[in-house]
């Protein structure tokens, strides 16, 4: 096995704002956390410094008014054009050097991914990647570039035959992915998030299944407030492991986005970090090339604790704390988890538990009603 994660410490210090919730120091945190808990410099990792995409390979997606505008709103430049691309949003404010930024995050996903399918590493790992919410022409939900879409697209360019498997497990539904490939059969798109009935981008419902060719290669499974681990298990076993093996890909992209976990402020699901990493574990189960994203996630410290187990799955690996016995309390978590990456366990009760079940098992019945008779399931 051989694995890569993508990582520069300055992309983890850009700054998109002191009240802007998208902390890129995340990213440095986890890098800390994986050398406390030995999961650095063993010989089959290598950690790369991504480098920009350039401006042709960005054009497989993003319009080249965008990127234009894009590029002036990285020299803090505003227009007219600008705004009317979602730029200057409280979502998507205009920050100096956000196009370099953005497009170090497109380049880090495309690189992992050539790597994957040269035979150069089998998993690797981009935790500046996963914004899932980018369009050709407007920027969405902390977004500037789709480097999603664009590493997708760059890879069937090289090889038409190929089939790719995209796993989305943030709480927020990747929109800007299902609108790329919403007739692509080639791509399957697989996305388990909070429902839109109270949360951004407000889509993603079970009857969006693709379209002409794509259709039944498009899988949506809203969830509601207040799922825990249990309820996201069964979703999760219910619809994913069948219809990815029925399709057979040749790769993976799991965006792995830690805003599921139960302390995230901007959403409303109950995970703990026991949950999120067997999810980790099941998707690496279902193909040998894997290459996982970052994606949301705005609670700093539990975030970078689940990406450190999500690197140390990636890897077969359990984390050590090196420094156990030395260093008194737990640098990455609340003080009543001292000494450990993992969550207590949680589970939720009551009626938000009864509501969550049953709408979980109502969107089980309906995709596999739906969807898996068109896959021949």
């Amino acid at each position: 096995m051989k694995t890569i994660l993508i990582y520069d410490d300055l992309m983890g210090r850009f700054d998109f704002g002191l009240d802007h919730p998208f902390k890129p120091e995340r990213a440095i945190k986890t890098y800390e956390l994986l050398g406390r808990y030995g999961l650095l410099g063993h010989s089959q990792m290598t950690v790369h410094k991504p480098e920009a995409a350039a401006g042709s390979l960005l054009e497989s997606f993003h319009s080249p008014s965008y990127l234009a505008a894009l590029r002036e709103a990285s020299l803090g430049r505003v227009n007219l054009e600008i705004l009317a691309c979602g730029l200057g949003t409280e979502d998507n404010p205009i920050i100096l050097g956000i196009y370099d930024w953005a497009a170090r995050t497109v380049g880090g996903t495309v690189f992992g991914l050539r790597c994957l399918l040269d035979g150069d590493a089998t998993r690797a790992f981009n935790p500046f990647g996963g914004f899932h919410h980018g369009f050709p022409n407007q920027a969405e939900g902390f977004c500037y570039l789709n480097d999603i879409v664009v590493a997708v697209r760059d890879a069937l360019a090289r090889d038409n035959a190929l089939k790719i498997a995209y796993i989305d497990c943030d709480a927020h539904h990747g929109n800007g992915v299902q609108d790329a490939f919403y007739d692509d059969p080639r791509v399957l798109v697989i996305s388990l998030h909070e429902t839109g009935k109270g949360l951004y981008p407000w889509g993603g419902w079970e009857n969006e299944i693709g379209r002409g060719p794509g259709e039944g290669y498009n899988l949506n499974f809203p969830l509601e407030p207040g799922t825990d681990d249990e309820i996201y298990r069964f979703a999760f076993d219910e619809i994913v492991p069948p219809v990815v093996s029925r399709f057979r890909p040749d790769v993976i992209l799991a965006q792995i986005g830690a805003d599921t976990l139960i302390s995230d402020p901007l959403t409303h699901l109950k995970l703990t970090n026991l949950g999120y990493r067997r999810t980790v574990e099941e998707i690496l189960r279902l193909c040998p090339l894997v290459i996982a994203l970052g994606g949301g996630g705005y609670d700093l410290y539990r975030t970078a604790r689940a990406w450190t187990l999500a690197w140390a799955s990636l890897n077969g690996m359990e984390p050590v704390d090196e420094l156990a016995g030395l260093v008194g309390g737990m640098m990455y978590g609340p003080e009543k988890e001292v000494g450990s990456l993992y969550d207590y366990p949680y589970l939720t009760k009551g009626e938000v538990k009864e509501r969550a079940w049953q709408e979980a098992r109502r969107v089980a019945a309906y995709l596999k009603g739906k969807i898996f008779p068109i896959l021949g399931l």
